[in-house]
């Protein structure tokens, strides 16, 4: 290693620009006494219409580059368009042994990456499950960034196929995204008794699109034999549409909307919950990556409704049940069916805390990073 004893890995991630978000899965890897964590962040990030100013660099334990990017947002490809003017300077002053990108390999990023990593190991995490060419020139930067990637770290089996389609041939890691457990964890009161609540009580939380089957949803509860209300958080395109079909379907007091709250208060309108739901619709350009409302909700003891749709099924686990994708009618049944069986739905809720617990910490997370890092710099080395 550097220095005869700590790994040092510089790791390159937009998504850790907020200490409440992405920036929280590094923290395990600070505390640990054999690595020595770097962490490059845009100084400023625009997605889905926000801008984020990064937190502060003074984060225990680690080293956080807060570093301007060029071209932020340049059209629809913005999130892989950037990259950083100063990555070259850091990384001949830093010397990592390993730089992980939490980038997709297609992202002029990674590129720039794996031109300036110099003698550093290559660890690359991907999400991208859908196999397709992309246009020019981000099928060559893929291309490139595979063929110089010692090890990857892949968040299902669809994304590790892409990366395999696509030329890679080297080792593969399991990662999940993680969950904060001071946030999203059980009530401390237990659940209001099933005989008093006056429905049973779905909800989701994520963007209003219509790939993610919440018409489906809305479907399926006026086929249930027994009452059920939906409570959705989140904005999007598809709200008004939605709104109408609720008032089409007569569910205007059935359902519930209100907009992005602090994790924090995500945790807690998913603790008011009975079950969630994510129907994620499989399309040409659609399926659900991994789905991070899954493993939040679970955290809170809450399990989850699940279609079909790419990583959903593995990341419920027996946290929950899976449905058909696009068929109300089974979820009807499915609905009916949980709220006929009050402790099923308790030991769904229990499977769904272990399945967390034993997957998808952050310290999961970290012990998944490291273990890729640690092979990928011996190869390396040797």
């Amino acid at each position: 290693m550097s220095d005869g004893s700590r790994l040092k890995i510089l790791s390159i991630a937009h998504a850790a620009v907020s200490r409440d978000a992405g920036r929280l899965r590094y923290y395990p890897l600070a505390e640990r006494d054999d690595v020595d964590i770097h962490l490059v962040v845009p100084a400023v990030w625009h997605q889905f219409g926000r801008t984020i100013v990064a937190d502060p660099s003074d984060d225990a334990g680690m080293t956080v580059h807060v570093l301007p990017i060029r071209l932020p947002r340049a059209g629809p490809m913005s999130w892989y368009l950037h990259f950083y003017p100063g990555l070259r300077r850091l990384i001949r002053e830093l010397k990592p042994d390993v730089i992980h990108l939490w980038e997709e390999p297609w992202a002029i990023v990674s590129l720039q990456a794996r031109l300036l990593k110099g003698a550093a190991a290559l660890v690359m995490e991907v999400d991208q499950n859908i196999l397709k060419r992309l246009p020019p020139p981000f099928e060559f930067i893929r291309k490139q960034v595979l063929q110089n990637t010692d090890h990857v770290l892949s968040r299902s089996p669809d994304a590790t196929s892409v990366v395999r389609a696509k030329g890679y041939i080297g080792p593969v890691t399991p990662i999940g995204y993680g969950v904060d457990l001071s946030n999203f964890h059980p009530d401390v009161e237990p659940m209001t008794p099933r005989a008093v609540r006056p429905d049973f009580r779905i909800g989701y939380v994520g963007r209003l699109v219509e790939e993610k089957g919440l018409d489906d949803a809305l479907d399926a509860m006026v086929q249930t034999e027994a009452s059920v209300s939906l409570a959705i958080m989140g904005e999007g395109p598809y709200e008004d549409r939605l709104r109408q079909r609720i008032a089409e379907l007569g569910l205007t007091d059935k359902v519930t909307f209100r907009g992005w709250g602090t994790p924090a208060d995500v945790a807690a309108f998913l603790r008011s919950l009975d079950a969630t739901v994510l129907l994620t619709r499989t399309t040409k350009s659609v399926r659900e990556q991994f789905g991070r409302v899954i493993v939040e909700s679970q955290a809170c003891g809450i399990p989850m409704i699940g279609s079909q749709s790419g990583a959903i099924p593995d990341v419920v686990g027996d946290g929950g049940w899976i449905v058909p994708e696009r068929d109300p009618a089974a979820l009807a049944k499915q609905l009916d069916a949980i709220m006929a069986d009050p402790q099923a739905l308790r030991a769904h809720g229990l499977a769904a805390q272990s399945n967390v617990k034993n997957r998808y910490t952050y310290a999961a997370v970290a012990d998944a990073l490291v273990s890729a890092c640690l092979e990928a710099a011996r190869k390396r080395a040797a």
